[in-house]
């Protein structure tokens, strides 16, 4: 690769889901981490031209200052990174490090974090029933993180002037097990690319898996092409699909719906006048107030867009509907509407990344040190969740916001350990025995939490 050229990763991640994991040991993850952030980052600083000579700051030490300092504090100033450096045995000045924020480093994050994703990293499968059935529960979603206008040759935006229209942004692919914690991505497109044309393809799941993902991923002939290989999915359905009941004839949703009689609904369906998919549909009334909230959130978002709600978008907000092709045998309607609800832990995983990691934030205004913080700060992300892996996975009332602050408080002595296997193993049984102990979720009666409701299933 060219000096200052990036890798653009509209390119198919190669697939990891269709082995079954062993689970991994804090020795694992120790190896996973320095390979990463020592071995593949100095590999990447001179392909990229980032490192020309022989100096102190190597592609390694560059990487590791930038994920420890900003995994300890995700508003660190250049001071306080100089101090991380310094703590990995380098010595440089905040000028010193504000002036190796070129191209050439952004170039060497973003292959590092390439890198960081062909790790292999799960836990046992946490114990929930439901969940037990398939071989695999995955949810998947994207986010996009609005960047300069001046980053657009890089990663091309939607256009406009809203936040999330701007000239460029960067779109991050993630996919979930959630029985493992395994974790596909953070893969990266470019902003105005499609959710269907991800770098995460649903094609590599292996059978027996379930697939849970937004609407901006629905095609009937991924869909069927899922189907025919033995990959479960369940969904929300698309308001302007065909519906054709039990005569081959279309539907009103709706009306089909209300024919039934009940508040909960489970029957057989096709989807698509040609393609004629056949599937379940499930579906439960909702209660008057819930429905008004969601016709005032469809509407608000709107207006945002500059967009109006169709009546008939509108008329569903009375019900909660689902399509799945997972048979009856397998799965209750009450079951499907939990398992539902289970989409949203990729939501709570990007705000995680958000609100604590910031990885959409920056101090700074300069294009390329917000290129190099965005993709520095995803890679603390991706080694907090390998921490969190073998550290609470397992415990299904889990709080990964509080782990991930036990996670930042030893960041600073990762760093420090670093270069020693068995220090950096004994720091990460610290923090995993921290975790087990007070990292967990209180219980709910009012809102139950999600292991609740699977709990609460499946048995």
């Amino acid at each position: 690769m060219t000096k200052g050229k990036h890798l653009w990763h509209n390119e198919t991640i190669p697939n990891s889901c269709q082995e079954e994991l062993p689970m991994s040991t804090l020795p694992q993850v120790a190896r996973c981490m320095q390979t990463v952030l020592t071995d593949e980052a100095d590999a990447a600083g001179r392909r990229s031209g980032f490192i020309q000579r022989q100096v102190k700051l190597t592609g390694g030490t560059f990487a590791q200052t930038l994920v420890f300092g900003w995994l300890s504090n995700p508003e660190a100033t250049l001071e306080e990174l100089a101090q991380t450096a310094a703590v990995l045995g380098v010595q440089i000045t905040p000028q010193g490090l504000d002036e190796r924020f070129t191209p050439e480093a952004a170039q060497c994050l973003q292959q590092v974090l390439e890198a960081g994703l062909q790790q292999l990293v799960a836990d046992e499968p946490v114990a929930l029933p439901l969940l037990e059935r398939f071989n695999g529960v995955y949810v998947q979603d994207s986010s996009t993180i609005p960047l300069p206008d001046e980053l657009a040759g890089i990663w091309r935006g939607c256009g406009g002037r809203t936040e999330q229209r701007t000239q460029s942004s960067l779109k991050i692919q993630l996919r979930l097990n959630l029985t493992t914690g395994q974790l596909q991505g953070p893969a990266l497109q470019a902003g105005r690319g499609s959710d269907r044309r991800a770098p995460l393809p649903a094609d590599d799941l292996p059978a027996g898996a379930l697939w849970l993902a937004d609407l901006g991923y629905f095609s009937l002939d991924c869909l069927a092409g899922l189907d025919a290989r033995g990959v479960y999915w369940l969904m929300r359905l698309q308001v302007q699909t065909a519906v054709l009941g039990a005569t081959g004839q279309e539907r009103d949703v709706l009306e089909l719906l209300q024919a039934q009689g009940q508040d909960t609904v489970d029957i057989p369906v096709r989807l698509g006048k040609d393609r004629c998919l056949p599937c379940g549909l499930l579906a439960r009334r909702v209660s008057p107030q819930e429905a008004e909230q969601r016709r005032r959130r469809l509407k608000a978002q709107a207006r945002r867009k500059g967009r109006m709600v169709s009546p008939r978008r509108l008329a569903w907000a009375d019900w909660t509907i689902y399509i799945t092709n997972v048979p009856t045998r397998l799965l209750t309607v009450g079951e499907g509407l939990v398992l539902g609800c289970l989409r949203w832990q990729i939501e709570l995983l990007f705000k995680l990344w958000k609100s604590h990691g910031r990885v959409e934030t920056s101090r700074n205004r300069k294009p390329w040190r917000i290129l190099c913080e965005v993709y520095a700060k995803l890679l603390a992300m991706l080694v907090q969740h390998w921490v969190l892996l073998v550290s609470c996975w397992r415990y299904a009332d889990r709080s990964l916001p509080k782990a991930a602050k036990t996670v930042r408080r030893f960041a600073l002595g990762l760093a420090r350990a670093f270069g020693d296997a068995g220090q950096l193993c004994e720091v990460l049984g610290t923090i995993a025995g921290c975790v087990a102990q007070g990292c967990r979720m209180n219980k709910s009666r009012l809102h139950p939490r999600s292991y609740q409701l699977l709990l609460g299933v499946g048995a």
